[in-house]
């Protein structure tokens, strides 16, 4: 996510003429990112934002992942992105023991059942809003992630059986 670099113009001037101004679409130099890991026991969501991508951050968010699961094993599916499989990171993990990472395979993010909850959280956090500072994005990922926590369930890979057919009338043919 990155705040935009424009403020947002009046929709009508005061003549009733609608305004047309110059945007400016460029990223600009401020970033947020936003790390999230699911429990898919019980469907609970740790999220943090950070403003780089880095070995630094993702440590951060794993102490964050270890203090949301004081007991047993923590198993984190994640892609191969640099930050995760790093030097620092590989250390930081010979540290503790109870957070052992699976990677996917490259190119089958849908097995991983955080692809779908991201959907969910886009909607409910990003989806028509504009930001224009890192705070907002912020604020916006937590108030997202408490409200999808009081209403989390377990999650479930794969669709649920269709219902059993039940007939209202059963025939008997005899010969």
């Amino acid at each position: 996510m990155s705040p935009r670099t424009f403020p947002p113009a009046p929709g009508w001037s005061p003549d009733g003429r609608r305004i047309k101004a110059e945007l400016d679409y460029g990223r600009g130099p401020e970033k947020t990112w936003v790390y999230d890991g699911l429990r898919v026991r019980d469907g609970q969501q740790v999220t943090m934002t950070a403003p780089s991508r880095n070995s630094v951050f993702y440590q951060q968010f794993l102490q964050k992942l270890e203090a949301a699961n004081p007991a047993g094993d923590i198993y984190v599916i994640t892609d191969n992105l640099s930050s995760h499989n790093s030097l620092s990171t590989r250390t930081w993990l010979e540290e503790h023991p109870r957070i052992k990472h699976v990677f996917i395979p490259v190119g089958a993010c849908w097995l991983n059942l955080q692809e779908a909850w991201w959907r969910i959280f886009r909607k409910a956090a990003l989806a028509g809003q504009s930001f224009a500072r890192p705070d907002e994005i912020t604020q916006a990922t937590e108030l997202a992630t408490a409200q999808l926590n009081r209403r989390a369930r377990p999650w479930i890979w794969g669709r649920p059986a269709p219902p059993t057919r039940h007939l209202r009338r059963r025939y008997i043919y005899c010969l």
